[in-house]
């Protein structure tokens, strides 16, 4: 982001795909310390910078796919929410939870619990205000 010329925000957005897939020793506070360097360094280059909360994943089926820690996933979207150091947030995993089960996608927008499907793309586009890219 900081090499590309015209750049003006950044959405960060962490796949969640590093919980399930990554180091399972990384800790929520790792995670949020990275997000701590890359917000000072969007901002010492004078970008805005978005957060984007991580999507469910806990009830997906893929063995390979363990450990991933829900809690992980609950630490950092607090960090996003409530932090105050984000210029905006974009609540991807409010637009996409099951309200009565927000580990889950919300029926319909994930045939697997982990990506989105059509419904649960158009979901997350909608998340987005565009009124952020003034």
């Amino acid at each position: 982001m900081l090499g590309q010329a015209g750049v003006k925000y950044v959405i960060l957005l962490e796949g969640i795909n590093d919980f399930g897939l990554g180091n399972p020793d990384v800790t929520a506070d790792q995670i949020i310390a990275g997000y701590w360097e890359l917000i000072e360094r969007a901002h010492a280059a004078d970008l805005e910078i978005f957060g984007g909360t991580l999507t469910p994943a806990e009830h997906n089926p893929f063995s390979f796919y363990e450990p991933y820690e829900e809690a992980k996933r609950i630490a950092v979207n607090r960090f996003i929410r409530e932090s105050g150091e984000f210029d905006a947030v974009i609540d991807f995993a409010a637009a996409v939870e099951d309200a009565t089960d927000p580990s889950r996608w919300r029926s319909g927008f994930s045939a697997d619990q982990l990506h989105p499907s059509d419904a649960g793309a158009e979901a997350l586009a909608e998340a987005v205000d565009l009124s952020l890219f003034r």
